[in-house]
């Protein structure tokens, strides 16, 4: 796993009402800050990628869906520099990620459906001066293909 790099699983409690989810509480190992929270949704084989925060820390789960999230540590001092993480995150999957500063993230939405992810930064976002770096999602620096891995 990347270095900073916190994976939670989430537990659903179901009844026949339906069921509930935790995602994040103030109390958890892996709770610093809240900023704000936000959905993005991602039309199924659509990939939402590559950024990264210099000052923010963010914290994904999928709430709709499945995605390939996937993460990228391109930070020179880091000890897993050029590391590459593959997460499976949504329904079948249910787990938080907090991704650190300046580690580059993104996702796919995989199957038939749309992907709905919820983030739970640390920081809220600044219109003036948005703390986002970015790299186009297949032009860039980072060794990782998108295309579907069959067989």
């Amino acid at each position: 796993m990347i270095d900073g790099v916190k994976i939670k699983n989430l537990r659903v409690i179901p009844d026949e009402r339906g069921y509930l989810m935790e995602i994040l509480r103030n109390d958890d190992e892996m709770f610093s800050d809240f900023g704000q929270a936000y959905i993005t949704i991602a039309y199924p084989g659509v990939v939402k990628a590559w950024h990264y925060h210099k000052e923010q820390t963010d914290c994904f789960t999928v709430v709709s869906g499945m995605a390939k999230f996937v993460l990228y540590d391109g930070r020179q001092k880091s000890p897993t520099k050029g590391e590459i993480n593959e997460l499976f995150i949504g329904e079948k999957k249910p787990i938080l990620v907090q991704i650190p500063k300046g580690v580059y993230h993104g996702f796919k939405a995989i199957g038939n459906q749309p992907v709905i992810a919820l983030n739970i930064p640390d920081k809220v976002y600044n219109y003036e001066s948005p703390d986002e770096m970015k790299a186009d999602p297949h032009d860039n620096d980072i060794p990782y293909d998108w295309n579907l891995k069959e067989g």
